[in-house]
């Protein structure tokens, strides 16, 4: 090789060690001060930048042992419990149809519009339809107005009504067509839509079976029940884990059940790992870190700093979070597995010490080794 070969060729590797050196790069760094964010007005703000501290909280068996006694000690709020209770009794409304039958006076049953023989199954339910605003019309009752009464209290009305003409009436009034009450399911059930009510108490649960049961996207961690414009979220197994049936949350007409989707809360993984930028699905809102870290491919053992796994919470907030575990120590995977992540955390590995320097190092070999293959030898 002649000495011009040479000479290119330390050139190159000086101007290597030279562009390394100023990057300041520290083989097995790690983030150990508290993150910092800037704060400004925009682009073109004149205000003076403002800094906001975020500490970096390590995960170990105290930190553990404080999520743990928080989330036991937590308790329903008072208006989850609220909607618990006795199964309700069916009121009348608007378009539902009675059945009303005064016994031993044929007379009033015509006014029924019994089906004859020639009636067709499309034709109308015979019997006393609730108008719009909820009255009836009965022979020697006259107007009765029903809506919002069940069937025992309707009963003793017309009773007192036929009682000023007959002795003693018999009366029987019974829903034969309910047409009024509704409540809608939607979301990730496996027939989504409306479900009418009626004298059998509609649960919580009898309401997600009637839709063909959960689908296999759903999360059942987050259901939520929408109830005269007000948000219930329930999370169905925790409520059945602190010993609260769902079966007894009875619906009323007019609410809305709405099951989310598994990947509507996904938690992030980044950095270096095997399968980086991957969402990874609560499984029922319950996901721990060490089964993140499995899911996404362990670290990448090139290019992955172990003692650098982050934790990033609440980062679409006004006060985030960062939690930090060393995974290098032999109880590091004890702790993630104890370690429950939330939606829309953000799993970050850090790059080791070295990785910049290979990347550079891959980067300049290529132009080094034509330089130096590129020169003629002379003889």
């Amino acid at each position: 090789m002649s000495s011009l070969g040479l000479r290119t060729g330390s050139l190159l590797v000086f101007a290597t060690a030279t562009l390394l050196s100023g990057c300041g790069i520290v083989p097995g760094q790690r983030m150990v001060t508290p993150a910092t964010i800037q704060e400004t007005g925009g682009d073109f703000s004149t205000e003076p930048q403002q800094q906001q501290t975020i500490p970096i909280t390590d995960i170990n068996l105290s930190l553990l042992r404080k999520m743990n006694a928080d989330q036991t000690s937590a308790t329903l709020s008072p208006t989850t419990l609220a909607l618990f209770g006795k199964p309700p009794v069916y009121r009348v409304g608007p378009g539902d149809v009675l059945q009303i039958v005064v016994w031993d006076h044929p007379e009033l049953a015509a006014a029924l519009g019994q089906p004859t023989q020639s009636s067709r199954t499309a034709d109308a339910i015979p019997g006393f339809m609730v108008d719009e605003n909820g009255d009836v019309q009965f022979p020697y009752a006259g107007n009765l107005h029903v809506a919002g009464k069940d069937s025992a209290t309707i009963q003793k009305e017309l009773y007192n009504r036929l009682s000023k003409v007959y002795q003693k009436p018999e009366v029987t009034v019974r829903v034969a067509s309910f047409r009024n009450a509704q409540i809608y399911v939607d979301g990730e059930l496996r027939t989504p839509g409306a479900q009418s009510l009626n004298d059998i108490p509609m649960s919580l649960t009898m309401a997600i079976n009637q839709a063909g049961g959960f689908a296999t996207t759903a999360d059942r961690s987050r259901v939520l029940l929408i109830r005269n414009g007000v948000n219930y979220p329930l999370n169905i197994d925790d409520l059945i884990k602190r010993g609260h049936n769902p079966s007894q949350i009875y619906l009323q007409p007019g609410d809305l059940v709405r099951v989310a989707a598994r990947e509507d809360s996904g938690v992030y993984v980044m950095g270096e790992v095997n399968k980086p930028a991957t969402v990874l699905p609560m499984r029922n809102g319950s996901l721990t870190l060490s089964q993140a870290l499995s899911d996404s491919g362990s670290f990448d053992s090139n290019t992955a700093a172990a003692r650098q796994l982050f934790v990033i919470r609440n980062s679409t907030s006004a006060s985030p979070e960062i939690y930090h575990l060393d995974a290098t120590s032999p109880v590091s995977m004890v702790l993630a597995n104890q370690f429950e992540l939330q939606p829309k955390d953000v799993v970050y590995v850090g790059q080791g010490g070295l990785v910049r320097f290979n990347r550079v190092l891959n980067l300049l070999l290529p132009a080094i080794n034509a330089a130096v293959t590129g020169v003629v030898v002379s003889k």
